[in-house]
């Protein structure tokens, strides 16, 4: 086995350590929040080079949740996800940029984001936040990530005009992702 090889490890994420949420202006001045309840997502870790490393996530469009079940509802319709047509959002990244395994190391994961059939590049901004293992022997890392993407570009064009100016809902999307991801056991 080559030096590399012994180096690269898989890592799932811990749907119960981890959170996939999200921001969006609500009649241009007010903020409402979200979250993704159904999510997964792995990291294959290149420790000998880290900007090698590679992230896949994929989300289900219905799992979204922003604790109004209408506006849910809505958002899972036609007019937004179309959730029925496009049952899940996924990510590849295609390159990471300064990475290193330093705790509080800020890098770059640029990658191709898909939502309703269509797909963009997006660049996340994240922070290696530190590694350890559980009271259970497992190995445990955390990142956080955070993007803003154009809801427009992915087809997302939905809105209303305000009587006084403006639109019901903003173009920008803020993206929050904190994750804690466990070590997959090697192969034997």
């Amino acid at each position: 086995m080559t030096q590399a090889a012994a180096q690269a490890t898989t890592w799932t994420v811990d749907k119960a350590h981890s959170q996939v949420e999200f921001g969006v202006k609500h009649m241009m001045f007010t903020t409402v929040r979200g979250q993704f309840r159904d999510f997964d997502a792995t990291i294959r870790l290149d420790e000998a080079n880290p900007n090698e490393s590679t992230v896949e996530a994929v989300i289900d469009a219905a799992s979204i949740d922003t604790s109004v079940a209408d506006r849910d509802n809505h958002l899972r319709s036609a007019d937004f996800f179309d959730a029925e047509k496009h049952p899940k959002l996924t990510f590849r990244s295609t390159r990471i940029e300064g990475a290193a395994f330093e705790e509080g190391r800020r890098f770059t994961v640029i990658g191709d984001l898909t939502i309703r059939g269509t797909t963009r590049e997006i660049a996340l901004e994240a922070t290696y936040e530190g590694r350890g293992r559980d009271p259970w022997g497992q190995e445990k890392a955390a990142f956080t990530a955070e993007g803003k993407i154009d809801r427009h570009d992915f087809g997302l064009t939905w809105n209303q005009t305000l009587e006084a100016g403006g639109v019901l809902v903003g173009r920008e999307i803020k993206l929050t992702i904190d994750a804690q991801f466990v070590q997959a056991a090697a192969a034997e």
